[in-house]
Parts: C-alpha cells; sequence; structure tokens
C-alpha cells in the first residue's frame, strides 16, 4: 500500500480543461501559420506566372536560349541574364564557403579567449546588417580598382582561357562574385557556428576518448554531425546571392552580351529587372516577369537538390 501511494503522489496531476484548449488553440495556430506560408509562396508564383503569360507565350521556350535583349525591336532573351545569376553566385559561393566554415570552426571551438570570440561574433553578425548600396559604393571605388590589377595579371598569364580572355575594364562578374562573397559571409558563418555549437558535448568527449586529436574530432565528427544545418545555411546564403539586386548592379557592368569571361561585364536577372522595370512598355514587362519566373524556378531547384544532398548524406 505504501509503496502504491508513493508512487500516486509522484504521477503528473491531469492537466486542466484550459490548458488542454490552449495547447490544441496553439496546434491549430501553427497549423495556419504554416499554410499560410505556402499559400503566400503558391500566391506570388501564381501572379508572377500571370503578369508573364503574354511573354511566355510570344517567345516560348527560345526565351531561355535567346541572347539578344532589344525593347525597340521588340526581341528578348535571358541566357546571358541565366549565365550572369548562375556564375556570380557560384563565384561567391567558392569564396563565401571556406572562409565561412574556417570561421565557424574558429568561433565555434575554443580556439579563441570568450572574450574575443564574443567580439568577432558580433563583428561577423554586423557584415549582414550593412545595406545593399554601401557594399555597392565600397565595391566602384575600392573593389574594382583593387581587382583591375589581379584581372590584367590574369588576362596577361592565362588569357588563352575563355574564363580570362578578355581585357578587364573595371566592372565584371569578378567583382560581382566577389561582393555577394562577402554579403553571404555572415549568414553561412552564422548558421554554421549555431550548428557546430549546438551539438551535444559528448560527441567531443567520445573522440577525445578514443584518442581522436582536435582536428580529427572537428572534420571526422562535428561537421558530419552538423552537416545539415551548415548546407542549410550554405542554400540561404545561395538564395541571398541569387536574388541579390542593388549591390550587383553597381559592380558587374549591366552588359547584356554573352560572355564566357569573368573579367568581361554581364548581368543578372534580378539587375535587369531592377534597371528596366521603372520604363518598360507592355512586351517588355511581360518579358521581364518572365524572366522572374525562371529566377524563381533555378532559386526552387537549388532548394530541392540541398534537400536531396541532405537526405542522401543521412542514409550514411
Amino acid at each position: 500500500m505504501t509503496s502504491v501511494t508513493q508512487e500516486k503522489k509522484t504521477e503528473a496531476p491531469d492537466r486542466s480543461v484550459t490548458e488542454k484548449s490552449i495547447d490544441r488553440t496553439f496546434l491549430w495556430l501553427t497549423r495556419l501559420l504554416a499554410f499560410g506560408v505556402m499559400a503566400l509562396l503558391l500566391w506570388l508564383a501564381i501572379q508572377v506566372s500571370l503578369q508573364a503569360i503574354p511573354a511566355i507565350q510570344k517567345f516560348g521556350l527560345s526565351f531561355l536560349f535567346n541572347s539578344a535583349w532589344n525593347p525597340p525591336e521588340q526581341q528578348y532573351g535571358v541566357l546571358p541574364m541565366i549565365y550572369g545569376t548562375l556564375v556570380s553566385s557560384l563565384i561567391g559561393l567558392l569564396i563565401a564557403v571556406p572562409i565561412a566554415l574556417s570561421s565557424a570552426i574558429v568561433l565555434s571551438e575554443n580556439f579563441l579567449p570568450v572574450s574575443l570570440r564574443k567580439a568577432l561574433v558580433f563583428l561577423v553578425e554586423l557584415l549582414a546588417a550593412i545595406p545593399s548600396v554601401v557594399y555597392g559604393l565600397w565595391g566602384i571605388y575600392i573593389l574594382i580598382p583593387f581587382l583591375r590589377g589581379i584581372g590584367r595579371w590574369l588576362h596577361d598569364n592565362f588569357g588563352w582561357i575563355p574564363l580570362f580572355g578578355t581585357e578587364p575594364l573595371g566592372p565584371g562578374m569578378l567583382p560581382a562574385g566577389v561582393i555577394l562573397a562577402i554579403m553571404i559571409l555572415p549568414i553561412i558563418t552564422a548558421i554554421s557556428r549555431d550548428s557546430l555549437a549546438s551539438l551535444p558535448p559528448e560527441l567531443r568527449g567520445a573522440a577525445y576518448g578514443v584518442g581522436s586529436t582536435r582536428w580529427q574530432t572537428i572534420f571526422s565528427i562535428l561537421i558530419p554531425a552538423a552537416f545539415s544545418g551548415i548546407v542549410g545555411g550554405i542554400m540561404l546564403g545561395l538564395g541571398r546571392a541569387l536574388g541579390e539586386t542593388m549591390a550587383v548592379t553597381m559592380v558587374i557592368g549591366n552588359s547584356n552580351d554573352l560572355s564566357l569571361s569573368l573579367l568581361a561585364p554581364g548581368n543578372t536577372i534580378s539587375s535587369l529587372i531592377a534597371s528596366q522595370f521603372p520604363e518598360a512598355n507592355d512586351i517588355q514587362k511581360s518579358a521581364l516577369m518572365y524572366a522572374a519566373l525562371i529566377l524563381f524556378a533555378i532559386t526552387l531547384s537549388v532548394n530541392i537538390i540541398a534537400e536531396w544532398i541532405i537526405r542522401q548524406v543521412k542514409k550514411y
């Protein structure tokens, strides 16, 4: 009898009707908000698609493979802009990911004193608060003159490669990629650091217990365990790079000609829309909305591929 009485005393009391009602209300509210996000995304896609219908009917799939953008003659194609969007974002990722991952490791592990780590975390997060127009001005007056010498050296020594086949004039794909790298760096760093810092300390202790060094623990245990969070941060950074407008517009040169060279001026879909939409006529506006729909599809495809990669890694 005594043991039964003690067990009853340790059991949690039944929850009241009010508490259960609050739980149900919160559950349905979160569901409603989740479906609201999905509905908003679908609504945006439908509205952009409706505005793009005249251009879709007139140009069809040739819009994707045509390099001409000539409003007076109503000739429109976004192949150079698709190339510029993908290449500039890829350059940004190639530069930002190693730096961001290295910074996340340093800021999440005990490589630096706590006070210095806090200061560095604040500075990294401060980069994300800088307006894009400020990045653009910095790119025009500081970055482009700095990269002009590097671009000239690349052209003189590796000009036989199509990627460096043109004489650097200033604005171009390379400055745009570097600007994007700086802009997405705090996003990838912050999310990667949080993913590494949130891992249970037992992982580190177990790795050290079997004789692993610090670097073996980081690269063999911690990074694979935080892989999904790191990839999520990279995808958020890539989404920012694909849709960035003002800073890229100021340093890429806004040329609608297709050139494989990273030293030549180029253009992106978002820069094209921002620079031409205010003065566009009816068919040109529809063509710009068609381009926006393509950018929407590119971003969606990138996120689907990232989710597939995460699931494949989790299998192992």
